[in-house]
């Protein structure tokens, strides 16, 4: 018998929770439920308002995987969901406004990625992002070098940027900008990338093509695009433990020296709120919000 339980007023029923999703660990459905809970806090900032694809793996990353993007069948109707713009013709997706929905959407087993713009301002982007993805033998050790330089350069023209794990590989650099065209902004993230690769040749690459990665930090400016997204901050990823997208500071962007550092597991995260809080807070402060030049 599925569990129901309430959650702000909201019946939810809640399935499969011995339903192991990490076998690495043994990390269960209920546990990954319960870090989607804990970190509540933090983790609904940064989804809401923001349309929501989710990466579902229901059987665990080692099953089928797949985005969804549109609400899926079966959504209650008390969720929010609202239509967004597409190249392709509008689509209506699900925004996860509330700890309910967030439960819901938690019960799915999905990681949340979402775009760098808010639903009232489709395409008008208030953050930038940068993708640092390595190519072996590089590893977040090089991202780390790379995100460096990067933080120094975006300084340079009064931007002020903050760095998370991926949850998989590398880094990504979020910077909160004055609201701006996402073609605008992905014109100069991709300038960023070319001067990166320029000072830093045989490390990095702002070209996708796989034969040019091998050892080399591959800086991804494409997910500014208005319609690209990228993993939320604080979600769970299908990897084969139940890593997260985690925030870190600069001084451990500095101090890294093994992979294993910038490697977080659900149970990591929140001692690292109750130590930090967010480190992403400021992307909400429109006081450090930076005009392009």
């Amino acid at each position: 018998m599925t569990p129901i339980t309430e959650v702000e007023g909201r019946r939810l029923a809640l399935s499969n929770l011995e339903k192991v999703l990490y076998p690495a660990t043994g990390f269960t459905k209920g546990e990954a439920l319960h870090y989607c809970a804990t970190v509540a806090d933090a983790l609904l900032p940064h989804l809401r308002d923001r349309p929501v694809s989710f990466l579902r793996y229901p059987d665990g990353p080692g099953g089928q995987v797949f985005f969804t993007k549109n609400v899926p069948p079966g959504t209650p109707g008390w969720v929010t969901t609202a239509e967004v713009p597409r190249m392709e013709g509008p689509a209506r997706m699900v925004l996860v406004q509330d700890l309910a929905s967030l439960m819901w959407a938690a019960n799915l087993v999905a990681e949340f990625h979402t775009p760098q713009w808010t639903i009232g301002t489709p395409g008008i982007a208030d953050r930038l992002v940068l993708d640092l993805d390595p190519g072996a033998p590089a590893t977040v050790v090089e991202c780390c070098e790379v995100a460096l330089w990067l933080r120094g350069r975006l300084g340079e023209d009064g931007i002020e940027a903050y760095a998370k794990t991926s949850g998989a590989k590398g880094l990504h650099l979020l910077a909160p900008v004055t609201p701006t065209p996402s073609e605008d902004v992905s014109a100069y993230a991709k300038g960023l990338a070319v001067e990166a690769e320029r000072a830093m040749p045989g490390r990095v690459t702002h070209r996708m093509t796989k034969n040019l990665r091998p050892g080399k930090v591959f800086v991804d400016f494409s997910q500014n695009a208005a319609r690209k997204t990228t993993a939320t901050p604080y979600t769970l990823r299908a990897r084969p433990e139940p890593t997260v997208s985690t925030p870190v500071t600069w001084d451990e962007v500095a101090s890294c020296t093994r992979a294993s550092q910038l490697a977080f597991l659900a149970p990591d995260v929140v001692p690292r709120l109750e130590r930090y809080g967010d480190l992403l807070a400021p992307l909400f402060d429109a006081g450090r919000a930076a005009a392009l030049p």
